[in-house]
């Protein structure tokens, strides 16, 4: 196999720093939270992975969204955000706190919610070197549950 491009060697790429104050917010957004990128195929070529962080801030909620046929992972670094998705029709709750995880599988709607005093900050690490984000209506799809 042939080395991957700009490789000091034939087989070592190097490392890339990103420093907190160098993270991008030119990445997909959703109303009522700011996400800025620091993995991704802009920021240092990565190929198959996006990873930023989210804040929402107090008494503020995100609309609707899922992301594509990206798996994410979260990571809750502070703050108290409650996801918000629907299973079987239902509104199901995620409270959460520092510290906790939150995996979302590829096209799940969902969103975010900061009902606290203070900022909400995540990590989020998907499957895809793009941030990406489809705005919905709502939870579920029109006319119905979930299921239908």
């Amino acid at each position: 196999m042939a080395p991957p491009q700009n490789c000091p060697d034939d087989w070592h790429q190097p490392l890339r720093h990103v420093r907190a104050g160098e993270l991008s917010a030119e990445t997909a957004q959703t109303a009522g939270m700011s996400r800025r990128e620091a993995i991704s195929a802009t920021t240092v070529g990565s190929q198959r992975l996006w990873m930023g962080e989210t804040r929402v801030p107090p008494h503020t909620g995100s609309g609707d969204h899922h992301h594509g046929d990206s798996e994410t992972a979260i990571h809750v670094l502070r703050g108290h955000p409650v996801f918000v998705f629907a299973e079987h029709g239902e509104e199901v709750r995620l409270q959460t706190g520092p510290g906790d995880y939150v995996f979302v599988p590829p096209y799940t709607p969902h969103h975010e919610e900061n009902l606290s005093d203070e900022e909400a900050v995540v990590l989020i690490a998907r499957s895809s070197q793009e941030a990406i984000v489809v705005a919905l209506p709502s939870l579920t799809p029109q006319g119905g549950g979930a299921d239908d």
